[in-house]
């Protein structure tokens, strides 16, 4: 049987906590930034804790990645 390997495109996309939580970035704040509040823009730049629903999933795809 071969190695696990970390899928590279979710290992991209997300971060894992030093308590193991997984973390990720929102997305709609690559274009059309005018239109959005000040607010809306800070909020989409910080870093959300994955939903409890989709851990499980994710820690699939992230199997073996180190913490940070």
């Amino acid at each position: 049987m071969g190695k696990a390997r970390v899928s590279r495109t979710a290992a991209k996309r997300f971060k894992i906590t030093g308590k193991g939580k997984i973390m990720y970035k929102h997305s709609g704040k690559d274009h059309l930034n005018r239109k959005k509040s000040k607010k809306r823009l800070r909020r989409l730049s910080k870093m959300s804790v994955a939903p409890h629903e989709k851990r499980f999933l994710l820690a699939d795809l992230l199997n073996g990645m180190k913490k940070k």
